[in-house]
């Protein structure tokens, strides 16, 4: 019934958000003084955007400055399957560049949460991405989608790429690259990838724990299927898949920063109502990002918990890929490079450098690690020193390996 009570309080709130965004330029009594009229169209601006959004935004990204010009950039879908898609956001240059997947997280929210990442990789790469689907728009008659499913998806996507491309994974799924690497390794796949970049990932979450890594150990998975996971209502096209909502993982999210939400739109507010256009936008940009969520199938959040955080199966050797044991001893050929966030409080210093270990057979020259000192989680594929320090460090692997 979780599902059922958050879309019934969502259809009642909806007609006082139209009203609210119907009434931003309604005119002020002039008795409240000159700055009335700007104050009203900021409370009911905010009043419009109080909402959660359940589909993914656009990313934005319609051209990438390329060497001196700048460059047209068109998305493409080069591959579409149930629970996600494979896109391409394709270049208009002539040159042959190195072809790279980013493989996104599937946490709750949407790729788009990786545009900076995209965009500034585009500048010397082919890039490809995950575009996972919300879980409540896949049919029943999709199947299941668990760890086991989002590795062949990986692997299916990097064939269809094709030999070899490079791969780059952020956060949650590096667990799921590291598998899918080692079974095309094992298997000698011609299209393993050249590359494998882990980004700030949750590799052995037994490495100094975070509240997040704590919180996913506090409670048997009996809790967590019983408070957690919900029915999709019967309105959508995924109704009667059981999922773990995006609403519920940013409800987490946002409480763990709660003053800081509040601030930061009680700042808002105000750039509305002094005409500060253009700071005000910065702050709407990231929240319509950040309220796009997407929910994550049981089989997949449940098996995350036990097999990621609880078990951290894959470095304690006991991660298996459709009953088969994942043996990241196999990859040889696949240069390896981890990076780490001095103050990233989700994936602590350790936890992915770990991969270095797992990866036993490979000679020193193909393994890199970069520690990013004075950065956040956010900040290891986003922002000024993903750009300036980070990025040239990803660049360098993968023009190694060219």
């Amino acid at each position: 019934m979780l599902y059922q009570a958050y879309q019934l309080q969502d259809d009642a709130i909806a007609p006082l958000r139209d009203w609210a965004r119907r009434l931003q330029t309604f005119p002020a009594v002039s008795f409240w003084g000159a700055d009335a009229p700007r104050y009203f169209a900021a409370a009911m601006e905010m009043i419009s955007r109080y909402r959660i959004t359940h589909e993914r935004p656009d990313f934005g990204i319609s051209s990438v400055m390329i060497g001196n010009r700048d460059v047209p950039i068109t998305l493409e879908t080069v591959l579409e399957m149930p629970f996600g898609t494979l896109l391409r956001f394709a270049a208009d240059v002539d040159i042959r560049r190195p072809r790279v997947l980013v493989v996104a997280p599937l946490s709750g929210h949407f790729a788009t949460l990786l545009t900076g990442t995209v965009r500034t990789l585009l500048r010397d790469h082919d890039v490809y991405i995950t575009d996972w689907v919300n879980a409540r728009d896949v049919p029943l008659s999709a199947g299941r989608f668990g760890m086991d499913e989002y590795v062949d998806y990986v692997i299916r996507f990097l064939e269809e790429i094709g030999p070899g491309s490079h791969l780059l994974a952020v956060c949650q799924p590096c667990v799921q690259a590291l598998a899918a690497v080692a079974v095309m390794s094992e298997d000698q796949n011609p299209a393993t990838p050249r590359t494998m970049t882990l980004m700030a990932g949750p590799i052995d979450t037994r490495e100094s724990p975070t509240a997040v890594n704590k919180l996913a150990v506090s409670k048997p998975l009996s809790w967590f299927k019983s408070s957690l996971i919900s029915s999709v209502p019967k309105r959508f096209a995924g109704g009667g898949r059981r999922v773990y909502p995006g609403f519920l993982q940013l409800t987490a999210f946002m409480a763990m920063n709660k003053k800081r939400h509040e601030d930061t739109h009680k700042k808002l507010f105000n750039h509305l109502a002094r005409g500060e256009t253009a700071e005000a936008e910065k702050i709407k940009d990231f929240y319509d990002e950040y309220f796009a969520v997407l929910d994550m199938t049981e089989e997949f959040y449940i098996e995350t918990i036990d097999r990621v955080f609880q078990k951290a199966d894959l470095a304690a050797g006991n991660l298996t890929y459709h009953g088969r044991k994942v043996d990241p001893g196999q990859i040889r050929k696949t240069a390896l490079l981890t990076v780490e966030g001095g103050r990233d409080d989700i994936c602590a210093l350790g936890q992915t450098s770990s991969a270095h270990d797992l990866c036993r057979s490979l000679r020193p020259h193909l393994k890199r690690h970069h520690l990013q000192a004075n950065v956040g989680h956010y900040g290891v594929f986003n922002g000024r020193r993903w750009e300036a320090e980070i990025y040239p460090v990803v660049r360098n692997m993968i023009l190694a390996m060219e």
